[in-house]
Formats: C-alpha cells, sequence, structure tokens
C-alpha cells in the first residue's frame, strides 16, 4: 500500500464494550470504528490503542477517536485497572503488564480488526505501554511511547535517592476522583481540600500512619508511601511494572518511537529506554524536541516562560514542511507499520533531535524569552561526534572550561537547612500541582478541574518571585541565597553546542551523615533592554543522595570530614550557548518541591523523626577537581 491514511470515513462510537482480563476484572473500554452512513464498517482494519488512568470518556480522547476512526484505524481506548469505570484495585503501575497484554490480544480477535495493533499514549499511558512489552503480546506490531518510564528508581518516580514528590500530589488529586472517592462524598471533600493545601501537605513530610492527606484512602496512601520510604535497591524495584530494565531481553521487538522533551518529567527515562534497547532490538527510535509534559506541548513552540520558535512543534520535525500536529505525525508512524504505506518512516535517522538555543534573547509579546532552535537527524544517541568537556568548579567562583585547577587547597562550603530548602523555580516537572478553590457560582465538572502548578514547567528565569512557591521574599536570583554555591563561566568567545549527557562530578564532605547535592546547568544572557538585569535560564538539573553515591543497591553514610566523592547524571540535554552568553553551574542541597527534602539525619529514608542543619563542602582543588562534564559538538 502506498497512500497515507485519508480522513475519508465516518465514526460510530461503541461505548463501554465487554472487555475482561484474564483473572475476570472487566475493563472500561470505548470502541472508535470507521463508518459509513451511520453504521460500522466490517473492515477489518489496523486497531491502535490508548490505555489510561485519565478517564477515557473525556474530550480529549474523544477527539481521538474522530481522528483515527476518520483516518480508518479502530481506536480502542481503556481505562486501567480500578480507574472510572473499570473494575479492581487500582495499584500505580502494578497490573499494566499483564492487563495490557489482555488488551492488545482482545482487540486484535475482534472482527473488525485486521490483528494489526499499534499502541500510543503519554506519561502513565507511556508507562503501561513499557509494562505491555515485556509481556510480548503476539500481535503487537508498533508502539509509539511518549514520555514513557524506563528505571523508576534512578529516574522517574525517585530520582537517584530523592522521591519526586509530584507522585504525591497526583496521588492525592486523582485520589479525589478515583471511584472510591466517589462513592464517599464526605471522603471525597476532604481529598479535595487536601488538594488545595498540597504544597503544606508537602512541607509536613513524612507523613505518619492516621495523618496523611489520604487517609480514608487506604490502597493510595500505602503505594505513595511505598514510593516514599523506598529508596534502596531491592525487591521493591523489581516490579516489572516500575522498572523494565532488569528484563530488557523479554521486551517485544516491534518498532518503537521514544519520544520527549528536554523539559519534560520523563526527559531522562526516554533516553535511557532508547539506549537500553537500540542494540537489542530493530527499528528503536528517538525523537527528543523542547517540550515540557503532555500530548499538547508537541505541538507547542514554547516550555514554560521560554519561547523556542516556529520549528519546534512536533509538525515542524521532518523536511521543514508542516504536518499539522501530533496526530498526523502518529498516523505517518502507524501507516507504515500497521498499514504498509511506503511513506519513508523505515529509512529515517534513528535520532531526531531538537538543539535549543540560537535565538534573539527578545521578549517576545508573550512575555517570554526568544531562546529559538533547530531540528538536527543523527544516526544514534547520544551523537558520536559529542566529547565529553568538563568545566571545573573554581575557588573564585569562576567556571573553568581550559584546564583543571592546580591549587593544592581549594572549597566552599555552606550551610543547608531542611526547614528553608532551595525552592523550585522552574524545571522539568509534570503533575506537581495543587488544586484551585472553586469560586462562588462556577461549575466544574470534576473537584480537580481547577489546578495549577506549584513551578514552572520548563524554561525560566532563575530567580525567586511572589508567584511561585518560593518564600516570603526578598526575592532576587537562586545564586545569591547562602545555601547555593555558583561558578560563571567567562563569556563565551564563540557558540558551544552541548548535547547529550551531563555528568557532576563532586568531592565533597558534610559534618551531617547523609545529605543532598543538587546540581543546576544555566544558559546565562547578558543584560539588554529587554531583560536589564540578564536572564538565567536554567538548561538541565539533578540531584543525589550521598548515602547512594555508590550505588542505589549499597547505601553508605558519610564519614565527617571525609572528603568522597559524589557522581551522578543531570537530565540529558541539547542546547547551544551563545557567543557572549556565560555558562553557570549552582550547586546546592534541594529543590523543593520537586524533591523531597534530605533531614540530613541518616535515618531511614522517609522515616525520619528530626532534621540537621548541615555544613557541606565541596572541594576544588588539584587533588579534588569538582566538575560538570558536558557532551560537546565540535563547530562545524
Amino acid at each position: 500500500m502506498t497512500e497515507a491514511s485519508r480522513p475519508d470515513y465516518g465514526v460510530m462510537l461503541a461505548r463501554d464494550v465487554e472487555m475482561r482480563t484474564r483473572d475476570g476484572a472487566r475493563l472500561a473500554t470505548d470502541v472508535w470504528r470507521p463508518a459509513l452512513d451511520g453504521a460500522p464498517l466490517p473492515g477489518p482494519f489496523p486497531a491502535v490503542m490508548v490505555r489510561t488512568p485519565y478517564d477515557r470518556r473525556l474530550d480529549r480522547y474523544q477527539r481521538e477517536g474522530e481522528f483515527w476512526a476518520s483516518h480508518g484505524y479502530v481506536l480502542v481506548l481503556q481505562d486501567v485497572r480500578g480507574r472510572f469505570g473499570s473494575e479492581g484495585e487500582f495499584r500505580l503501575l502494578a497490573n499494566e503488564g499483564p492487563d495490557g497484554y489482555d488488551a492488545v490480544e482482545w482487540a486484535a480477535a475482534q472482527p473488525f480488526c485486521d490483528s494489526n495493533v499499534g499502541t500510543f499514549g503519554t506519561s502513565y499511558s507511556g508507562w503501561v505501554q513499557g509494562a505491555l512489552a515485556l509481556e510480548r503480546p503476539p500481535h503487537l506490531r508498533a508502539m509509539w511511547i511518549n514520555q514513557g518510564g524506563s528505571n523508576g528508581n534512578s529516574t522517574a518516580l525517585r530520582h537517584n535517592g530523592a522521591l519526586e514528590l509530584r507522585w504525591l500530589t497526583w496521588a492525592v488529586s486523582h485520589g479525589a476522583v478515583s471511584p472510591e472517592a466517589a462513592r464517599d462524598p464526605i471522603l471525597q471533600r476532604r481529598l479535595h481540600q487536601n488538594s488545595i493545601d498540597m504544597y503544606e501537605w508537602l512541607r509536613r513530610l513524612p507523613w505518619t500512619e492516621g495523618n496523611t492527606p489520604l487517609e480514608g484512602l487506604p490502597v493510595y496512601e500505602q503505594w505513595a508511601r511505598d514510593l516514599y520510604e523506598h529508596a534502596d535497591d531491592g525487591e521493591f524495584w523489581r516490579q516489572r511494572g516500575l522498572n523494565f530494565e532488569p528484563y530488557d531481553d523479554e521486551t517485544a521487538d516491534v518498532p518503537t518511537m521514544y519520544s520527549g522533551g528536554w523539559y519534560d518529567s520523563y526527559t531522562k527515562a526516554t533516553t535511557d529506554r532508547y539506549v537500553s534497547l537500540k542494540g537489542r532490538l530493530g527499528q528503536q527510535r528517538l525523537l527528543m524536541g523542547p517540550w515540557t509534559h503532555g500530548d499538547a506541548a508537541l505541538d507547542h513552540s514554547w516550555a514554560g516562560e521560554v519561547e523556542l520558535g516556529s520549528d519546534a512543534p512536533i509538525g515542524q520535525s521532518r523536511g521543514g514542511a508542516r504536518t499539522d500536529n501530533r496526530r498526523h505525525v502518529l498516523l505517518r508512524w502507524f501507516d507504515h507499520w500497521l498499514r504498509g504505506v511506503d511513506n519513508g518512516v523505515g529509512e529515517e535517522s534513528a535520532a531526531r533531535i531538537f538543539v535549543m538555543g540560537g535565538g534573539s534573547g527578545e521578549r517576545t509579546a508573550e512575555g517570554r524569552l526568544l531562546h529559538g532552535g533547530a531540528w538536527r537527524d543523527a544516526p544514534d544517541w547520544p551523537l558520536a561526534e559529542a566529547q565529553p568537556r568538563p568545566f571545573y568548579l573554581l575557588s573564585d567562583g569562576a567556571l573553568g572550561a581550559s584546564a583543571a585547577p592546580d591549587a593544592q587547597v581549594g572549597a566552599s562550603t555552606f550551610r543547608f537547612d531542611p526547614a528553608d530548602p532551595l525552592p523550585t523555580i522552574s524545571a522539568n516537572t509534570s503533575s506537581l500541582n495543587e488544586v484551585v478553590p472553586t469560586p462562588p457560582r462556577v461549575t466544574v465538572a470534576t473537584p480537580i478541574t481547577l489546578m495549577r502548578v506549584m513551578v514552572v514547567q520548563g524554561g525560566a528565569d532563575q530567580r525567586t518571585r511572589p508567584d511561585v512557591h518560593s518564600g516570603g521574599g526578598p526575592f532576587g536570583p537562586l545564586e545569591d541565597r547562602p545555601d547555593v554555591l555558583a561558578f560563571t563561566s567567562e563569556p563565551l568567545a564563540e557558540d558551544l553546542e552541548a548535547i547529550g549527557p551531563v555528568e557532576a562530578v563532586l568531592y565533597v564532605d558534610s559534618d551531617a551523615p547523609d545529605t543532598d547535592f543538587f546540581v543546576m546547568l544555566q544558559d546565562v544572557y547578558p543584560p539588554s533592554d529587554a531583560w536589564p538585569e540578564g536572564y538565567r535560564l536554567n538548561i538541565t538539573d539533578g540531584i543525589m543522595r550521598a548515602r547512594y553515591r555508590e550505588g542505589m543497591d549499597c547505601p553508605r553514610l558519610l564519614q565527617p570530614g571525609e572528603v568522597t566523592e559524589v557522581r551522578f547524571a543531570l537530565y540529558p540535554t541539547s542546547n547551544r550557548f551563545a557567543a557572549g552568553h556565560r555558562i553557570q553551574v549552582l550547586v546546592s542541597s534541594s529543590s523543593f518541591p520537586r524533591f523531597d527534602v534530605n533531614p540530613n539525619t541518616g535515618e531511614p529514608v522517609g522515616r525520619h523523626t528530626r532534621t540537621h542543619v548541615a555544613t557541606n563542602t565541596v572541594h576544588h582543588s588539584a587533588e579534588h577537581p569538582s566538575r560538570v562534564v558536558l557532551s560537546v559538538v565540535p563547530a562545524a
């Protein structure tokens, strides 16, 4: 077949079709089919599937159904176990592999399906695809995993020992619309109020039995506490739904696109998954844009408070010709792998990367920084031509790119108070939300309809301010805080492209038995008419709980006065630092509310009883050359 699918069909929806899993649970399933004159066509047609915890009846899923059915596909939409219309008990990511297998094989067996089934979806709907791929359903033919997981203990659930607190806000806000809460109006109102008070609940961690915002919803409370209290690598993190990496050799060998964004909460998980499987399986692809979280973000040209230019939307990702939106790009993918359309997909490069930067730095009409960017194709990721280049932290606050420090002694010290953590201004987050009280005389569909983010999702000037959770002032650059060390390069003489992994290598000591080290990489714009004080754009960051410096499976507390190497990956990135800009590295011990705050006591993770103000030191001498290593692509 050589012609691309066209919107030539009518659409028919079959609501609540009977689909049961191997253990008898009924999963609420809607089937959208091509139709003619108001009647479904017998087909058979290829099927695409989305499994979601967010209610298959939402308008955005209806738009998916209309699009795919009109283009000659059957779309199967399903609520995952224990959510909305589906039976069973919802345990975060726990049942998705077997249930996904059963759903794929059920769809393939329907008379209107030609036995070719593809899957797509974002976030949780990306996780479930990774889980079902481990089960190898025979009729799975292709996947498009947008912003999905890999190893939840190293990134996306926990991050080198620190919990991404978005999962606790997710539990409370989405628990408020769970079937259990819907059956108990009093519980639902309490959960709604707790969603409004979410920031204060996070400040109260650790939660204790009988004193959590999930009281009355024991299943949600249990899996939320499990995520918070399990940091050591062990049996908990061998669950197939939470960590795919131990089971890479069992993954279905089907063409798979891993798509993500440089400002997404799954940035590292997306590239990790591609790297893990590219050598094992055929036709594994990577697409990394400048986007934040969510499928709608793929059609945006901005990320937070940063404008990336007209090329940024996914519709511009091939050949310079817009293909409307993300649905058309996915249609092209499935046309090739499910219908055999000869559209060039099979011959395209393995990696498609958006390189941020190169813009004018002007302020757009929407008030965003014009950072700009452009796409590039590559035969693989990481890029073969990218070379590791260290940037050394120096005693005078400089960031040296030419040579390691030659001083015999050099160190910088700061005090980290868990009661006053470094605020997260903007970052790679998702679901880090709080509910807004419903205004009088306003009707909303659900209690969580009106939500706002606690921090900016994406890029922003790294200055504290009243409209994000950053304390009561005085407001100013994060680097001015006493619990932050800042290291800044000279203005760049020429453009520098950093594309690939980013690593922090710190030599540290602390008077605490355990503490965190947080590193942020910034692209610092010089002062201009648009930005009189310059602009400190967050590019990437990462955190490491010091007790896990030797591995997640061998925690070891710090010894006071002992200089220790702490080495960890930040999220990968792709950014052009323009000539005249400076590269800045910030070092601290927290980023809240993005990550849970280390109490500095060395007590069991998630079960501490007190906090301790830590004195933390970063060494930068000839013997202890602390540095951040970028993957630098040589100038053409």
